[in-house]
């Protein structure tokens, strides 16, 4: 029973099954890219749009090479009774059935059906720069929040660290205390310190399981129930940026995805101009069917017996004419072939006996049209007009992005040399907020500074640790968000 109800399960719910996959203990930013690309929603969903589009090149290329062919059969049934068409009567004693089919082929050439391989193709274009533009967000999306993790994993480093020296100063100011050369006071404000280094250790360590949580989400893949049992394995260096903005330009007009894609439908747009242009042209149908039916009485025993009767009453009159109407001398006529009907019973049998799949087939037929529209009620120019206005707002939408990548690639640019100067800079401060909290310390040890210098050389090393991670991970965010801009990888 309970494989029966995982079979269903798995059955009914087959995407729940996938996304339970087991995530690696050990992960690493190609290996999260990977996952992401097997089982991220948006990324996937890009994946299935391209499918219709490729089928739509297909399609194309078959309506203009091939005829299309249609098949049907069917069946019919009429009971007993009579029908009046005009001033006749129809009449069957008996009910019929009846079977038919038919094989028919179309074939049309228009200027629509040659433009739309172009078109078809273009979209297809469009659809694969589409595909290509959601892998490159989906991993700058991936890279960003892994180096979110990563970032709070080392902001919770930098709390345990503060943690541990607030444990250490909560010491010395105890000792000191204990000694009569410090107050009370300085032990309840280290106590105190502690408390508040040990809320933002708790605070740190619950932003990286969050932030774990969204990655395994950006993934497409259910988070293991144990968050520390994943550890990300990636580290990222600092170099200087060593890239030209002009070639950063010239490479995101190139290769950007989300670029490209605007151009690919601006030229499907193009062909739709054409495609609409040519509905003024004439168009050339080829049609061809061939078709069969049977008959079937319910009932054959009416018509044997009209038969038999209808050869009795003429072999009658034939008895007749040999007896009353023949002069003497002349060869009387034999009647006897009158009253012989068993041919005529066996055609009938075997017309009956036909059905439903043994055929009568019907006259060939085929057709060749020529249309050419003289009169549409405008309906031509509104589809060229149509036709036009959506390349035309297609080609604005390419300038409107072309300047809007020219404003990302910059910025983003500018921002990453803006912090990769920033790492020098909080690198300088951190090293001197620690000489601070050294010299600090020494002097609070000897009696010669007041606790309250410590506290403060204290918090100024917390804040200068703090600035030199979040400045090390935002040069990482800003150069994946520059690659995203430009469209390929820079490191």
């Amino acid at each position: 029973m309970r494989l029966l109800l995982c079979s269903v399960g798995l059955a009914v719910c087959p995407v729940v099954a996938v996304c339970q996959r087991p995530v690696p203990a050990t992960l690493s930013l190609a290996d999260a890219i990977t996952l992401a690309r097997a089982h991220n929603p948006i990324y996937r969903q890009a994946i299935n749009d391209r499918a219709p589009a490729a089928w739509g090149v297909r399609s194309a290329w078959s309506s203009m090479l091939l005829p299309g062919v249609s098949a049907s059969g069917g069946i019919g049934y009429a009971g007993p009774g009579q029908q009046t068409f005009l001033t006749s009567n129809f009449s069957q004693s008996v009910s019929t059935w009846s079977s038919s089919y038919s094989l028919g082929l179309d074939w049309t050439l228009s200027g629509q059906t040659l433009t739309q391989p172009g078109l078809r193709k273009a979209q297809l274009s469009a659809a694969d720069a589409d595909v290509a533009g959601a892998e490159t967000n989906l991993v700058t999306t991936v890279t960003q929040q892994y180096l979110t993790v990563l970032q709070a994993r080392d902001n919770a480093e930098v709390a345990r660290q503060q943690l541990q020296h607030d444990e250490e100063f909560q010491k010395l100011a105890q000792a000191r205390y204990d000694v009569g050369r410090a107050s009370l006071i300085d032990v309840r404000q280290a106590q105190v310190a502690r408390g508040q280094a040990e809320v933002v250790l708790l605070r740190a360590r619950t932003a990286v399981q969050v932030e774990k949580l969204r990655l395994f989400q950006q993934m497409g893949v259910t988070a293991p129930v144990d968050l520390a049992t994943v550890q990300l394995t990636d580290t990222f260096t600092v170099q200087a940026p060593t890239w030209q903005l002009n070639d950063l330009l010239t490479m995101a007009e190139q290769q950007n995805p989300a670029l490209k894609a605007l151009r690919e439908r601006e030229r499907a747009a193009a062909w739709g101009v054409r495609a609409a242009t040519s509905s003024y042209g004439p168009s050339l149908s080829l049609s061809a069917a061939w078709s069969g039916f049977t008959q079937k009485l319910s009932d054959i025993n009416p018509t044997i017996v009209s038969l038999r009767q209808g050869a009795r009453t003429d072999s009658l009159a034939c008895a007749y004419e040999n007896s009353a109407w023949l002069n003497t001398g002349q060869q009387p006529l034999d009647c006897s072939l009158l009253t012989n009907t068993t041919a005529q019973e066996q055609a009938i049998r075997g017309r009956n006996d036909a059905y439903p799949f043994h055929f009568t087939p019907e006259p060939f037929q085929a057709r060749l049209t020529l249309r050419i529209p003289l009169w549409g009620n405008f309906q031509q120019p509104l589809e060229v007009s149509l036709a036009k206005a959506q390349r035309q707002d297609l080609q604005e939408s390419v300038r409107a992005r072309g300047l809007q990548l020219e404003t990302d690639v910059s910025g983003a640019f500018l921002t990453l040399q803006t912090t990769h100067q920033t790492i020098a800079i909080q690198d300088t401060n951190r090293t001197a907020a620690r000489e601070q909290l050294q010299l600090a310390t020494e002097r609070y040890r000897v009696g010669s500074g007041t606790f309250f210098e410590l506290l403060d050389a204290q918090v100024a090393a917390l804040r200068a640790e703090t600035e030199y991670v979040n400045a090390v991970y935002d040069y990482h965010k800003a150069l994946a968000a520059l690659e995203a801009a430009v469209g390929r990888p820079l490191r």
